[in-house]
Parts: structure tokens; sequence; C-alpha cells
């Protein structure tokens, strides 16, 4: 979601600031700014919309000064003007914020009552008032801050520059992320490492509570009590590379393309290939005493998390609740001892997936997360943390990272099978060999390309997209409906092949296409027979299907895509390549914004 950086350097930062929120686009934003601190004023540029905008504001009017602070916003509180864009100000402060501060609406009555005026609708601009109000009485930043802070309630992480101290800023994090960086003579904050790279490897993140003093000698961090604490400084490992979309005309088609690799990468973790045998990034938890999953994830996690129910109870015949994550608490589920519960987040920031795990590990439940980001807030509070090992996903329309995911999540039902005794050893080898073959698999899948974009201008047209299927297949149904609708902008749904005649095929006619999920197996005649009632009412199919599967559905489709044959095990890693494709290449042929679709955030930080 919002991005924030900031600098106290020994040079001018307004472009090296631009530059780090060009690194933070890939989180969504709909305006952005800088302010920096020079010749004893706070001065601003802000300009709604994309970067290139904010880039001629300040091409028109440069932005002079050693030590600044910069913004990308995701509207919550208040359209996306360039009134309500970050940073915000008044005559002492200036800000940014991610976030939400859910108690500013009596905080902003307070402030009025005592005269301050407000020039946006923002819920960030009560803290910059509160802030200066402690100025104005005398208060040093660090003691002003410390009192505000204390009135906050809700997710926020702060970056606050102070007319008065040019060579000063301070941070807060508290249900957001927010991490320090070290470098020479100079350091910084920013919303994640991938803002930091080109200045420096050398980061610490703060915890939850926290809050730190930056100059350019280094960082003093308080607790959420104000004690100074020491937090370790790590090398973040983010470079360049991940920015730049190499031959691919977008990153969301580079990612797509990176998935056999990054796919065989995250298997590296969990496979024993010549022993033929299973691993866990830690051999001490204890799956054997696990008696209930439960699973709670938000958006493409969710479906990954779906998908992961089938393969927990087959394998391991353990019993799987799931939940999205926003859900989750406010139905007060009843969660017994002796429970897993699994997070699954790319980020490992999700402001709801966050709080459900806090609520689930205080009923009492051991805490497992599938994360892409090992250094993340649920990768620090969980008993066993399963990596993924995507690196940084650009594109807002997650692929390689759900991919990644069912990898891992695949491994760990394999690795609960056993721990129950319910894998023999040649099931074991035979799974570890199945799950081995997915990387190449994936690679077979890609080769389809150019005859999914020939295809792309069937769906295009359309203004209503249905997808089928059953078993695993049903929630990769609905992770194909998801991606149409978050790049395309067309309404899509996916749903269990055998439920459309108890409702949904009252809307298929000759202008509905239908994406038809069904590679040859167990369940494949039964999903063909569902097709075929929907054929029957002049509904134009595209089956995506093995070359087996293919030929026994006989004609009627308008398009066939064809997979390679695969295991069943790992046939949602292979068929989520076409439906990822065919997304792409019809929000392409509809000319929309595909990495950064509209009103989309990568990282969800408030509820």
């Amino acid at each position: 979601m919002c991005g924030i950086i900031g600098i106290v350097g020994k040079e001018e930062v307004c472009g090296r600031l631009l530059a780090g929120l060009r690194r933070l686009e890939y989180r969504g934003y709909d305006s952005a700014g800088i302010a920096t601190d020079h010749d004893g004023i706070i001065d601003r540029r802000r300009a709604p919309g994309k970067l290139d905008n904010l880039a001629a504001v300040l091409h028109e009017n440069p932005l002079p000064g050693t030590t600044g602070i910069a913004h990308t916003r995701w509207a919550t509180h208040g359209a996306p003007t360039e009134d309500n864009a970050h940073p915000h100000a008044t005559e002492h402060v200036a800000l940014v914020h991610n976030g939400i501060i859910e108690n500013f609406k009596p905080l902003r009555e307070e402030l009025q009552a005592r005269g301050r005026v407000f020039k946006s609708q923002t819920d960030t601009e009560v803290v910059a008032h509160l802030v200066s109000e402690q100025i104005e009485q005398g208060a040093e930043p660090a003691q002003a801050v410390s009192t505000v802070l204390k009135r906050l309630h809700g997710a926020f992480a702060l970056a606050i520059l102070f007319r008065e101290h040019p060579d000063l800023l301070i941070g807060a994090r508290l249900g957001s992320p927010l991490v320090v960086g070290y470098g020479d003579g100079e350091t910084y904050l920013g919303s994640d490492a991938l803002a930091l790279a080109p200045l420096t490897q050398r980061i610490c993140y703060l915890e939850e509570g926290d809050w730190v003093i930056i100059t350019r000698e280094g960082a003093q961090i308080f607790d959420k009590n104000d004690q100074p604490v020491e937090r370790p400084i790590t090398i973040s490992g983010a470079t360049d590379i991940a920015l730049t979309k190499g031959n691919h005309r977008h990153f969301m088609l580079k990612e797509i393309y990176e998935q056999p690799i990054v796919v065989a990468q995250t298997l590296r973790a969990y496979l024993r290939r010549l022993e033929g045998t299973l691993a866990l990034p830690t051999e001490d938890f204890d799956l054997a005493s696990v008696k209930r999953v439960t699973i709670v994830a938000c958006g493409t996690s969710f479906y990954a998390g779906l998908v992961a129910k089938y393969w927990f109870e087959q394998f391991a015949r353990v019993p799987v609740d799931i939940d999205v994550a926003s859900e989750f608490r406010y139905r007060a589920p009843v969660l017994e001892e002796g429970g897993l519960a699994l997070f699954i987040s790319q980020s490992g920031e999700t402001a709801d997936t966050l709080a459900a795990l806090r609520h689930a590990r205080a009923e009492g439940q051991k805490i497992a997360v599938v994360v892409n980001v090992p250094t993340s807030t649920m990768a620090r509070e969980a008993d066993l943390l399963l990596s993924t090992h995507a690196g940084p996903e650009i594109g807002v329309a997650s692929t390689k990272a759900f991919t990644c995911q069912l990898a891992v999540l695949a491994a760990l039902a394999a690795n609960l099978a056993r721990a129950k005794g319910r894998l023999s050893p040649d099931e074991e080898r035979a799974i570890v060999r199945h799950l081995s073959e997915a990387p190449a698999a994936l690679n077979g899948a890609l080769a389809y390309d150019e005859a999914i974009q020939e295809m792309a201008p069937i769906i295009a047209a359309a203004r209503d997209v249905l997808y089928l299927g059953r078993g695993p297949d049903y929630p990769l149904a609905m992770e194909g409906a998801l991606k149409l609708k978050e790049i395309s902008y067309i309404h899509a749904e996916g749903y269990a092949a055998g439920e459309m005649k108890h409702g949904p095929i009252a809307l298929i006619d000759e202008n509905v296409p239908i994406i038809v999920i069904a590679p040859s197996g167990p369940l494949f005649d039964k999903t063909v027979s569902n097709m075929q009632e929907v054929q029957a009412r002049g509904g134009k199919v595209v089956l995506i299907s093995d070359y087996d599967g293919i030929q026994a559905a006989g004609d009627g489709c308008v398009a066939t895509i064809t997979m390679p044959k695969v295991h069943p095990l790992i046939a949602p890693l292979v068929y989520a390549v076409p439906i990822q494709l065919l997304a792409y290449h019809v929000a392409v042929a509809k000319g929309t914004d595909v990495d950064q679709p509209r009103n989309l955030a990568k990282s969800v930080t408030v509820e």
C-alpha cells in the first residue's frame, strides 16, 4: 500500500527520494509527494496520480535540501487530490504516514475546537497538528512524538521532519512496517528494504511500538515504553535486479516467466531429492501433534489456502478450517487445543492477516506462516516459518508468489501426512518426484503463451466471464477470475463446476465466455459433463486441459489451451500459468495498466 522513504543526508536528497518512490510504485498508489527542510523552512511538492506528475512538478520547481521525506499514497480518508497527498505539514513539522488513525475524528474535533485549521480530509493531518502543538508548547521533537504516539489508535508507520531541527527525522511504527537504513554519514527510513536498496544494505526492522530518532550519525531506537533498545542490523540482500523488466513488456509477464526457476528455488528448501525425502526448514516442529489446521489469508493467498485444504485433508486426513483474514476474528472462531493456525501472505505485513495471527496466538494455537519476506512481522512472530523464495514481486497482481505458495503448501501437506503416519516411504518418494517435476511442467506451460495471446480477443470483448473447476481446480477457477478482474476490469466469477445448475447457469448466453479448468483425471468426466450443460445453452467455452482431456472432450469449444500432462498433485501449480497469461493478454488487449491496476495496492497494511 502506501510507501515511505526518508533521508538524513550529506547531499541533496530530492532526486534520491523520487528514485526511492519509484521503487515503491509496485505497492500501489494514487498520489505522491516530497518535503525537505532547507534554509529554515519546510518545503513541499505534491501531485495526484502517477509519479511522472510529481516529477514534472519538481522539474518546474526543484526542491533543495539534504534532509527529506517522501510518500506514495493509497487513499483511505479523502480523495486522491493534491491537498490530501502527503507529506502533510504545519509551520513546524511535515510528516508522512502509512496506515489508519482510527480515532482521528475525535482528535480532529478536539484540535479544531482549539482553533487548528485543517487543509485536508485525511486522518494523517491530525498527527501533524498534535506534534506541532507540542513543539509550540516548548517540547523537543523526541518528547513531542512520544507524547503524541500514546494518543493514537490504529495502525501506522510515520516519518516526521522538524523545521527547527534540519538534520533529524523521527520514525514510528505500530502495525505497519518501517525499516532503518545505515549509510556512510547518512541514515534512512523506508517502508521496506527494497526502497533503500540503492542507498544501503545495512538495515534494521523496527518492532511493534518502536520509534526512532535518526541523524547523520545513526539511529537511536525506543520501545513503546520509551526505553532505549537495540535492534539487530542485518544485510537486506535487496537489489536493483528485480526492478528491471528485462525483455518483457510488463513486470507481470516477467514474473509469470520466472515461475519455473523460483518454484525450483522454493522446493529446494523442502525436498531432499537424492534421498527422496521431504524436509521442513526446522526439524524440531512437532507436526504429529497437530489435530486441526486453521488457514487464514486474503485474496490470491486465500485461494492458495483453499487448494491446500484439499491436500491436507486428502494426504494427512487432518481437518481444515479456512477463513479470509478480514472475517476470521469477527466470527469468534472455535480454536481447539492442539491446533495449528497457518497464515499465508506474500508480504508478511498484511494488516488483517497479522491481526488474525495475534488472535490465534492469544487463543493458544501454534503459528505457522507462509511468506515471501523472511524478515517480515509475520515471519518474526511465527513458530514455524515457511519461506517462499519468489524474490520481489513488483506486479500488483500476484503470479509467482502464488505458485511458490502452492509449492510450499504441497510440501507442508506431505510433511504433515508423514508425521501422522499416513505416508509410506514409497509414497514419500513419489511425492518428492512429482514435486520435482513441477518446474519443468511450468516451463512447458509457458510454451503456449503465443496461443493464449491469439485467443485473448475472445475474452477481451466480454462484459462477464465465468471460470469453472472441480476439486483443487475450483479455487484455481476463483483465482483465474480474480486475475481477470484485477487487471482487465472485466467482471468474472469462479464457480465449482457442479454448482452451475444450482443457479449460475441462468447467466449463460452466447455473450458469456466460460473458462473450464479440467486436467484429465478422476474429476474430468464430471467437469466435462458440466461444461456440456453450459455449451447446450450457448455458452462460449474455452477448455484448459492436457492433450488427452481435449481429445476426450470432443468438439464445441471456441478455443482450447493444451497443458502438459502432469500428476494431480502439481496440476494447480501448472494450470496457474494459463489463467495468468490469459488475464495478462486480455488486459494488454484492452489497454489497461497491467502492473499497477486502478484502486489496488500490493501490500494492504490497513484493515
